[in-house]
């Protein structure tokens, strides 16, 4: 039951998940480099379940902190200028990658062998199968996505919210299969692989963390669904909701420049 506050501040409690995440992080991190020297992938393992694990319990404390009243609009703005300079921190993320990408498309040299570089004989991708597709799948999931924000806020219609939602969530799955599609088709047809070389290392990791970035974003959605099949959710509040909606036209936004820079101008031009 929603309990009455004399202040405009939430006072957290003491928890748990800020330290146990930390460990689960380093765990990974430590794990992921022993893997990447082919010497053991069990520590990495570990460090991701505790990760998913700290992921799920605090979240699940921040919907019954919405629940029980604890948001106020003080905090809601708390709660959205956090979840502004995380999209900041993945904004920054992906820059990497294009930097990464442009660099060696227009400067093709490996400097430290003084050589120049060679690119490797690939079979060309049609960006306009199944990455074009791809585009229109998450454009009109975007669509989707903002027709539920405006059903909820502005018409406080749960159906259409949940509709939308619902949507949503199917062309995101869509798009990741077809994703899937295309990687088995590009390594398991035509010899695509995900090293060796940086034309080859680009490729696969500004697309693949994109593709992992939908998986996510997906589940964000779902969860919303479930919330809001349960009645959370208002016009007033719904800051959950919203954090899912700005992720997913951040991804939305990156599928794009995806799509003109390493589709459509760079399976040609690097």
């Amino acid at each position: 039951m929603a309990h009455a506050k004399n202040h405009d501040y939430h006072i957290l409690p003491p928890s748990i998940w800020p330290f146990l995440g930390a460990v689960g992080a380093f765990v990974m991190l430590y794990g992921a480099v022993l893997w990447m020297h082919g010497i053991s992938s069990w520590m990495f393992w570990v460090g991701l379940a505790v990760v998913l694990y700290t992921m799920y319990g605090w979240w699940a404390d921040v919907v019954r902190e919405a629940r029980t009243g604890d948001h106020t609009p003080v905090v809601r703005i708390g709660l959205r200028y956090g979840f502004i300079l995380f999209i900041t921190s993945e904004v920054m993320f992906f820059a990497a990658w294009f930097w990464s990408f442009f660099k060696h498309a227009m400067y093709p040299m490996y400097e430290y062998a003084g050589t120049e570089y060679i690119k490797p004989d690939y079979h060309p991708i049609d960006p306009f199968h199944i990455p074009l597709i791809n585009t229109v799948i998450l454009l009109l999931s975007g669509v989707a996505v903002t027709w539920a924000h405006h059903a909820l806020v502005h018409e406080n219609n749960r159906k259409a919210l949940i509709n939308g939602l619902a949507i949503a969530i199917v062309l995101g799955i869509a798009f990741t299969a077809l994703q899937a599609y295309e990687y088995g088709v590009l390594i398991l047809h035509y010899g695509w692989t995900f090293g060796g070389d940086i034309f080859y290392s680009n490729f696969f990791m500004a697309t693949g963390f994109h593709g992992v970035h939908v998986i996510v974003g997906t589940i964000f959605l779902i969860v919303c669904l479930i919330r809001a099949i349960k009645g959370d959710f208002t016009p007033e509040q719904h800051v959950g909701f919203e954090a899912a909606a700005w992720y997913w036209h951040f991804v939305d936004v990156v599928w794009l420049f995806l799509f003109f820079a390493v589709y459509i101008w760079g399976t040609a031009g690097m």
